[in-house]
């Protein structure tokens, strides 16, 4: 699958995002010009880009998410970032196991994974209330096992997730709303920017 593979702070700072979660500006950033006032249309064009940027999802996907979501009923920016929150790999990065998206993606592509004792390797895969995630029995044994363990001594885990720390099991206990997303982002401008 095609992913973004350049340079992260430059990216962020062209989304008006310096710094974010594990990813620090590392160096001082070169003077900025005066730019040219953002249209509305731009503004909503930044904001979606900014969501799929940060949860690491192409235009197609992206946009499959946001048709599904203004079919439930509520609010469809709500139900967007809901359906976002509850994709697999988001749902690791949550639990304190991984310090990124791009590293907890990258762990449930390998098939380090069961949901409700199934091997799930589909990042994008949608954990339901009361799915239980664990480590396969090979993956108990790898180095990034540990590495796991140690990264969620340091990271608490969202308040919708309960992480056993001695099977280092994870289970949605609750179902995310739409305030435990990125508050970065603004839906209601890629609700417009979907709606026009």
């Amino acid at each position: 699958m095609a992913r973004y593979t350049g340079p992260i702070q430059k990216k962020l700072r062209s989304l008006g995002l310096e710094r974010f979660g594990a990813y620090n500006e590392k160096k001082k950033a070169a003077p900025t010009f005066t730019r040219k006032r953002v249209s509305e249309y731009g503004l909503q064009l930044i904001e979606k880009q900014k969501a799929k940027f940060l949860y690491g999802i192409l235009e197609k996907q992206f946009s499959n998410y946001y048709k599904k979501a203004s079919k439930i009923s509520g609010s469809t920016g709500e139900n967007l970032i809901v359906l976002l929150e509850k994709r697999l790999d988001n749902v690791l990065y949550r639990s304190g196991l991984f310090s990124t998206r791009k590293h907890s993606r990258q762990a449930a592509n390998h098939g380090h994974f069961l949901v409700n004792s199934r091997k799930v390797n589909i990042p994008s895969y949608q954990v339901n209330n009361g799915d239980k995630i664990s480590w396969t029995e090979k993956s108990q044994k790898s180095k990034l096992f540990d590495a796991a363990i140690s990264t969620s001594k340091e990271i608490p885990s969202a308040s919708w997730i309960q992480l056993d720390q001695s099977k280092v099991e994870i289970t949605m206990i609750n179902e995310p709303s739409s305030a435990d997303g990125e508050l970065v982002v603004d839906t209601r401008q890629i609700v417009e920017f979907y709606s026009r």
